[in-house]
């Protein structure tokens, strides 16, 4: 079928009426239209909670300043985590390892491993991004990465994680993390 064909000119105008809801509402909300946008329906992703785990931490290790920034590294101790399809703890072991850079903006690279109550162990990498100078609150997101065994958590390994991080006052030394996929 040509481009000009009345059988394409009808698919292509049913796909901008089907398309026209979506569009519209992120023209509204941004101002902006995408030009695919009455061809290609806008779909924007959806999160759904997987988890929240609540990190217990050792005291910070200040390694010093580099051409990139300062770095710093925290020790995880250890702590849990509960979502609706698993629950588990923490293991001891691993480290959040930070980077101040100059600009203000601190990049942590957290890898550690959890394991959930029917014994299985997880690796996580989690990759924060924070602004401290974003208003009206500090920005504060992460993509996170699940190396899961086969079996009835493999799913974990092929999904799509983005995060926030929620500090916890000093004297507690922890950090709350929930943990979303995109679906």
């Amino acid at each position: 079928m040509n481009a000009n064909s009345p059988s394409r000119r009808a698919v292509l105008s049913a796909a901008a009426l089907v398309a026209a809801p979506a569009a519209a509402s992120a023209a509204e909300t941004s101002g902006f239209q995408p030009p695919m946008a009455a061809s290609i329906p806008l779909q924007p992703p959806r999160t759904e909670l997987v988890w929240e785990a609540y990190a217990d931490l050792d005291p910070m290790i200040d390694m010093g300043d580099t051409p990139l920034g300062h770095r710093r590294m925290i020790g995880i101790r250890g702590g849990s985590f509960v979502g609706p399809k698993l629950k588990g703890k923490i293991l001891p072991g691993g480290a959040d390892r930070q980077l101040v850079r100059k600009d203000g903006v601190t990049l942590l690279d957290a890898l550690y491993e959890m394991q959930t109550d029917d014994g299985a162990v997880l690796t996580i990498r989690n990759q924060v991004k924070i602004d401290p100078s974003a208003k009206p609150a500090p920005y504060i997101r992460s993509s996170v990465e699940v190396t899961a065994p086969d079996g009835p958590h493999g799913w974990l390994n092929r999904a799509v994680f983005v995060g926030t991080l929620h500090p916890q006052p000093p004297e507690k030394k922890a950090v709350v993390i929930r943990v979303y996929q995109v679906v």
